[in-house]
């Protein structure tokens, strides 16, 4: 494997590929490859998360350089609306910011744990350093760029709100919540440590969430004011909220409208104070958080139905994740409810909703679009 994982990193960092032993010109982003396959993508040759990759994500990585871009062609989405939209912009600038948001989280973790046990910190930077999207800092930093504000002034809120994700994963996968073992292409924070490890990890990013947003803030009134907007997506009438209704829903079922009510507040709470925070980092208008709380709204269920989605017809392989489950352990799901292909419309409805919230932003919203129009055509 450590064979392996060189190799496929220097074919990330070079952007080359061999077929039969020849060198073909080069990928048109290095960093779309990672981002595709999920995987760290670096601009130094050091080796850091990369070597902490899970095997799985290696092997993506690999079946995307073999056969993926084999044709050379920019990634493309097709939409009802939108014929033929070119991600490849997005893909670049969403793998720029994710570098700042990664290199901000592990400044955080260095400055906030020196006096944390060992075994805690081990695995807190597991979890939180471990390869994925960043959506919902990436979202945040977006939000604040929408409103042309640069996304510096919002990378605390971002910082916060992926401790915060990452803190709900941690628990979410515990054996009394979904039981997963899998996560991110790796073992689970209670697989790879234990579950006491797990839970007290857990805690610790949602409280270093909210301190680094006080610690680290320029402007006490919107710091106070992220920390109330966070809260209130993560808490009772949010995310865990959401969360115990989901577990209440395998032993009782639910319609339509649980449902919805479910992912409201589950998935969608959070994503939506996302880009609120974005807004709010930028000293956005009553008006404008408006706009882009709307724009989360319809962002979170699309994002959900997909995954939902992907749970029925992905693989393990290209998630990072055991898919299967939730059909395994009686869920309430878009598919369960919908079908499939009802489940994909109705996602791809929500995303034209959320594009027409940001419409009034211009032209600087326009990465805002593509993310939206993203969620719908991601593998993973």
């Amino acid at each position: 494997m450590p064979d392996r994982r060189k190799r496929v990193r220097r074919c990330l960092l070079c952007g080359l590929r061999r077929t039969n032993g020849r060198r073909k010109p080069p990928f048109r982003s290095n960093s779309r490859i990672a981002f595709i396959a999920g995987v760290p993508y670096n601009t130094t040759p050091r080796g850091g998360a990369w070597d902490s990759c899970g095997d799985s994500a290696i092997q993506i990585a690999e079946k995307i350089i073999r056969r993926r871009f084999v044709t050379n062609k920019p990634f493309t989405v097709h939409t009802s609306k939108h014929p033929t939209l070119d991600l490849a912009d997005l893909l670049d600038r969403w793998n720029a910011l994710k570098f700042e948001v990664d290199s901000k989280l592990d400044d955080c973790l260095q400055r906030r744990t020196a006096d944390c046990p060992d075994r805690l910190r081990e695995a807190m930077r597991y979890s939180l350093l471990a390869p994925g999207k960043r959506l919902r800092p990436i979202l945040c930093l977006l939000g604040a760029e929408a409103l042309e504000c640069s996304p510096s002034m919002a990378i605390n809120n971002a910082a916060a709100l992926e401790m915060v994700h990452c803190y709900s994963l941690i628990h979410d996968d515990l054996p009394a919540m979904d039981d997963d073992d899998l996560r991110r292409g790796r073992p689970t924070c209670h697989i790879q440590f234990d579950e006491a490890t797990a839970i007290l990890a857990g805690d610790a990013l949602q409280a270093l969430a909210f301190e680094i947003i006080l610690a680290d803030a320029i402007n006490p009134t919107t710091a106070a004011m992220s920390c109330l907007v966070l809260a209130k997506a993560v808490g009772a009438e949010g995310m865990v909220g959401g969360q115990m209704d989901d577990l209440q829903a395998e032993k009782k079922g639910g319609d339509a409208t649980f449902l919805h009510a479910i992912h409201a507040r589950k998935t969608g709470a959070l994503i939506r104070a996302s880009v609120v925070l974005g807004g709010i980092a930028a000293n956005a208008s009553s008006e404008q958080l408006e706009k882009l709380a709307n724009y989360g709204d319809c962002v979170g269920i699309a994002f959900q139905i997909v995954d939902d989605l992907l749970d029925v017809e992905g693989s393990s392989e290209n998630t990072g994740k055991r898919t299967g489950k939730d059909h395994e352990r009686g869920k309430l799901t878009f598919p369960g409810i919908y079908g499939v292909q009802a489940s994909r419309e109705r996602a791809e409805q929500f995303v034209e909703q959320a594009i027409s919230n940001v419409d009034a932003f211009g032209p600087a919203a326009r990465p805002l679009k593509q993310l939206a129009h993203y969620i719908t055509a991601r593998s993973h």
